[in-house]
């Protein structure tokens, strides 16, 4: 009798259990590397080089690849299988992140339903980030017997 190959998201980890639930502990983290990330590059780094300017629209631009690489790094450091962590401290992030981006547009305005639009597709490419990250950390998928 032929064995079945397993898709990854359904074997067991180390322990024998397979992974179910939201970890508090790397949501935490997750929210704290967003967050850092956010507000170092979004709100910070225009502080520091005055030429940038991340107001309105150039904000949600940017918030985009930046909670794609707070879902990468989170991804790639968590042990076990996080991929629901990352985009959930994406979700809790974006939106005093999409606030004060409203509040700040002064020249590159655009309509608030284009920044909800925004702030899900970077929400959706933290959880794309997650998954690269749990593959980076996992590597490549086991080669199956033919």
């Amino acid at each position: 009798m032929a064995h079945a190959v397993v898709p990854a998201w359904r074997r067991p980890l180390a322990g024998g259990t397979l992974v179910s639930g939201v970890s508090i502990q790397w949501l935490l983290i997750a929210f704290l590397v967003q967050g850092v990330l956010t507000a170092a590059l979004v709100f910070g780094l225009p502080l520091v080089v005055p030429v940038l300017d991340f107001e309105g629209q150039n904000g949600m631009l940017v918030c985009i690849p930046v909670w794609f690489l707070g879902g990468l790094l989170v991804g790639m450091i968590s042990p076990g299988r996080t991929f629901i962590e990352p985009a959930v401290a994406a979700l809790l992030v974006a939106i005093p992140t999409t606030f004060m981006l409203v509040q700040s547009q002064t020249v590159r305005i655009m309509p608030l339903f284009l920044y909800l639009i925004f702030a899900g597709i970077g929400i959706l490419l933290t959880l794309i980030g997650a998954y690269i990250g749990e593959r980076i950390q996992v590597g490549p998928p086991p080669k199956t017997a033919e």
